[in-house]
Parts: C-alpha cells; structure tokens; sequence
C-alpha cells in the first residue's frame, strides 16, 4: 500500500465531511452533552470535600472521647467513607448504587449505606450523564452516521470505478477512509480528554497514577474509535445501497449497546439469585450465635474456653488471671465472628462475580462492554474497587475491635468485669494513637489484571477489524 494515496484518500474525506452543515451541528450537540457531563462529573466529584469533612468529623469525636472503657470505645465506633477516585469525574460507573459511608463498631460488620441512588428519584435508573457515557453511547452513533455511506454512496455515483481505474487500490480506499473517518471520530473525542484534563488541574490531581491511568484510558478511546471507524468501512463496503449500510449499522449499535448488556445482566440475576441485605444479616447471626456468644456467660463453647484458660495458667478462677479475662473473651468473640463474616461475605462476592461473569465474558463479542468495563475501572468506580474499599473498612473494623479488646486485657484489673464506673477506664491518649482509616485505591496493575478479559478484548477487535478491512478490500466491487 501507498501511504501517500492512502493520505490523500484520508484528506479529502476529511475535507468532504467538513463541507457538511450536518456536521457542525453534530458537533455542536456533543458539546453541549460535553459540558452538562463535566458539569455533571464536577458536581458529581465534589462529594469528595463532604465525605472528606465528615472523616475529619468522625475522627475528631473518636479522639474527644474522655477516659474511658475500652469496651465502651469499641461499641462507640466511628466511620469510613469511601472517597471518590479524580478520575471518576470522566466516568461514575456503579458508584450512584453502591453506598459511600460505614459504621464501624466491634462485634457487627455493618453494610454500606448512603447511596445516591437511595436519595434520588428513578430517573437515575435510566443513567447518569458522564463524559464516559457520551463517548460509549453517543459516539458510536456519531461515527456510523458519518461513515455509513463513505463507500456504498460512491458506488452508487459511479465515483469508485473513477479511482480504481486512476489507480487506487481497494486496500488503499478502504484504509484511506477509515483513516479519514477515525480523524473525525478523534475531533469528537479530543475535547472530552482536555476537558478532563482541566477538571483534574483544578482539583488538585497531581500523582503519577492518576496520569498513567488517563493515559491508558485516552489510548483506550482511540483505540476503539479504530474498531468503530473500520467496522463502519468494512459495512459501508459490504452493503448494495446507503440505507442498507445505515440500517446495519444502527441494528449493530442497538445489539451490543442495548440488547446484550441487558440481557446479560438479566441472565446472571436468573442463574445466580443474591440473598437480601436481611438474609445476608440473619445468616450470619445464626451461624454466630450457634458457634457460641460471647456476651452469654453459660455459652457451652466459651464455658469450654473458659475451663482451658484456667487450666493453662493453673489459677482457679478469672479473677486470677494475669490478664483481663473479659477482654480476652470479646477478642475471641470478635475472632469468630470476624471469621464467620468474611467466609459468608466472600461467597456473596462471588455470587455478584458470578452475576456479572456472562457479562465479563461477552465483552470478548462485544467492544462497547469492553470499553465500557476498563473506563470504570481505569476510573475507580467499577465493583472491584467497591468490593476493595469493603474489604479495608472491615479490616480497619477487626484491627480497631481488638485493639480495645487488648487495651482491656492489658489495662483492666482481672477482678473486673464490669465497663461501669470511672476507675476501669484506659487514658484517653490510646483513642489517639490508633491510626484513623484511609481509602486507598487499587493499583494501576491490579486494575489492568482486573479486566483482562476486556483488554484482551478490545485488542482482538482492533485486529479483528483491520484483518476485516484486508478481507474486503479482497472481495469488494465497484459496481
């Protein structure tokens, strides 16, 4: 192949398409959709500065806490709030459905609460207009619509016979027009990264990660805007009129866009049904409370407990223990249940992964679900960084419970058993000393491995859709 033809092919299509009013408006349109989503994205990220007070908040009241008894500090509890990654400004992903705060106190491992979509009407269900969004949904359309007749019209006109017979290339045609119409599909996308790019400078976002990710996601976008303009060429070459080329094309978009997304979700609800958060609740407490309960005092399994502890230190009663025994019964209480929960919360996790397993593995047939599944990870708002921030929250939850359980062992005389009064009290300086939470978000890498599937995906499309080219560059007739 020629690049020369193949540029000169790209510029004049270039040049015909700017010659259109239709274009214009099309582009006038998306960036107004551009600017309600960064509107949108800039609104939707400012939570971070609310959730950011109220840890402070939470931290604070943990701290102003007086002398008291470690008991009493770990039912006192304080909070985690998931704080919201600077890239989830281009794309909000399932975060609207998933909660942002948590209560954390000893002996319960509470749910997370406070979604958006909780407080907001049911118009939510129909989406949120990110700057992902537009891209994912709308641009398909933008490209389909200016790309559906670039070979079939010219046919039609008799304009194709002129260049084969001036000695172009079918191979040369088809990559000059894909070329051509992946530089229009960039002149959309363009304006989304800068606008992000500001969005992220005023926020403050100066780490290394957040660039490397958005570099990855800008690479993303181009790429699939290859995989779009080639299987719009590749159509537009294949079909014997213009209104054929253009019915394909939007049937297309309807089918990967719509119609398998849906109906994969359906489809793993069906197959892989998830308990309530009450069952999920009731059954934890009943597998607690039939593996003993530590504030029962004729519990069989602590009794049991009880009677080894006396025996290994050769004493015979916990008031002679060199250590508090009460403190030492909640640690193990705190144990078993902590144990409990995170076997049962880990099969509810992949219950949700296997919810979402057909929908994981059809990106491997569909680009949209592919770039759709690494924009909200790349972002930080997919179900992998919600199940990561549950799972920091409720080890933040086990290490503070047992902390108090140890203050209470080491500070406790063993002759009480009571939190009551203000002699068994721990100073207060030891609420101060344990570290307050921090969200810190998946790495880059774990990211990437995360949605392998779909990288691999969008790869294969990409080589998929320019061998596709080759093909029908092979097959195709001017007439």
């Amino acid at each position: 192949m020629r690049k020369n033809i193949i540029l000169l092919i790209a510029r004049h299509f270039w040049t015909s398409i700017f010659k259109s009013k239709i274009l214009y408006t099309l582009f006038g349109v998306i960036i107004i959709l551009l600017f309600y989503a960064a509107y949108s994205g800039v609104s939707y990220h400012d939570q971070n500065h609310f959730r950011t007070e109220h840890q402070e908040m939470a931290r604070q009241s943990w701290e102003a806490n007086p002398d008291k008894h470690p008991h009493r500090m770990a039912h006192f509890g304080t909070f985690a709030f998931r704080i919201k990654y600077p890239l989830s400004i281009f794309d909000f992903g399932i975060e609207s459905y998933t909660g942002n705060a948590i209560f954390l106190e000893a002996h319960k491992q509470n749910m997370v609460n406070f979604s958006d979509a909780g407080f907001s009407t049911g118009l939510l269900r129909f989406g949120e207009l990110s700057m992902g969004m537009v891209l994912q949904l709308i641009l398909p359309l933008i490209i389909f619509f200016i790309g559906y007749s670039a070979i079939v019209s010219d046919r039609e006109n008799g304009t194709l016979k002129i260049l084969i017979t001036q000695g172009a290339r079918w191979k040369e045609i088809l990559f000059g027009r894909s070329l051509g119409l992946f530089a229009i599909a960039f002149f959309f996308v363009l304006p989304f990264f800068i606008i992000t790019v500001i969005l992220l400078l005023l926020e403050g976002a100066t780490t290394a990660d957040v660039w490397i990710r958005l570099s990855i996601l800008t690479l993303l976008y181009v790429a699939f805007s290859f995989v779009l303009s080639f299987i719009t060429i590749t159509v537009s070459t294949n079909s014997r009129s213009s209104k054929s080329a253009l019915i394909k094309l939007l049937g297309l978009w309807l089918v990967l866009v719509v119609l398998l997304p849906r109906t994969s979700q359906a489809l793993g609800t069906y197959f892989h049904p998830a308990p309530t958060k009450l069952e999920f609740k009731a059954l934890i407490e009943e597998q607690v409370l039939a593996h003993g309960d530590s504030h029962d005092p004729n519990d069989p399994y602590f009794n049991h407990l009880k009677d080894s502890v006396l025996k290994a230190h050769n004493v015979a009663s916990v008031t002679a223990l060199p250590f508090n025994y009460g403190g030492f019964v909640m640690a193990e209480g705190e144990r078993i249940s902590a144990e409990i929960y995170k076997e049962q919360h880990n099969q509810l996790l992949q219950n949700y992964r296997q919810q979402n397993e057909l929908t994981r593995w059809l990106a491997l047939i569909n680009p949209y679900l592919a770039l759709k599944n690494l924009s909200m990870a790349l972002c930080g708002t997919d179900f992998e960084s919600y199940v990561q921030f549950q799972n920091q929250a409720e080890d933040y939850r086990y290490k503070l419970a047992q902390k108090m359980n140890r203050l209470q062992m080491d500070y406790i005389a063993a002759d009480v058993s009571s939190s009551e009064g203000k002699k068994n009290v721990v100073d207060r300086n030891e609420w101060k000393s344990f570290a307050d939470f921090e969200h810190d978000f998946m790495s880059v890498g774990g990211t990437l491995e995360s949605e392998a599937v779909a990288l691999i995906s969008l790869l294969l499309w990409l080589a998929l859709s320019y061998f596709a080219i080759i093909y029908t560059s092979q097959k195709a007739k001017a007439i």
